[in-house]
């Protein structure tokens, strides 16, 4: 018979789901710090709108971070809280010194990929587990970021 843990999932299978909800903590964590950065040293004549656009992606971010912390306490579990540990185990690598608009939104869009690519596992890893809380957030995530990639690559497009 499998243990279940506090809030009823199979202890082995909220491991794992904690295990990768670090990871994907880990990447935010690298995605907040990128679209801070773009926020402080875009230039040119996009800068009002750029500016103000990444603002918002690393506002979100951050409550994000938060959620998913909670999340991995929630299921029973530490969350990573050391930058070196976020580098380690991240994708998603910093952008150092980015001022060109385009290249910001380029790696943006890389950015959101990887979270994706991971928030798509935890989802169909947490509906295997039958856990909702997860699977409700990925699910969530997700359908933001797929219309957020269509607006950024369509700025691109110009």
């Amino acid at each position: 018979m499998a243990t279940k843990n506090m809030i009823g999932i199979d202890a082995g299978k909220a491991q794992q789901l904690a295990d990768k909800l670090n990871t994907l903590l880990a990447n935010y964590q690298l995605f907040y710090i990128n679209a801070r950065g773009f926020h402080w040293n875009i230039s040119g004549n996009k800068f009002f709108e750029l500016h103000a656009k990444f603002e918002e992606l690393y506002d979100d971010a951050i409550l994000k971070i938060d959620e998913i912390a909670e999340r991995i306490l929630t299921l029973g579990h530490t969350p990573y809280h050391s930058f070196s540990t976020y580098l380690e185990k991240s994708s998603i690598k910093e952008v150092d010194n980015v001022s060109d608009g385009n290249q910001a939104v380029q790696e943006v869009l890389n950015g959101f990929k990887v979270l994706i690519e991971s928030e798509r596992e935890l989802l169909a890893l947490s509906a295997d587990a039958d856990d909702e809380g997860t699977n409700a957030l990925m699910s969530d995530y997700i359908r933001e970021q797929e219309k957020l990639v269509w607006m950024y690559s369509a700025y691109l497009r110009r």
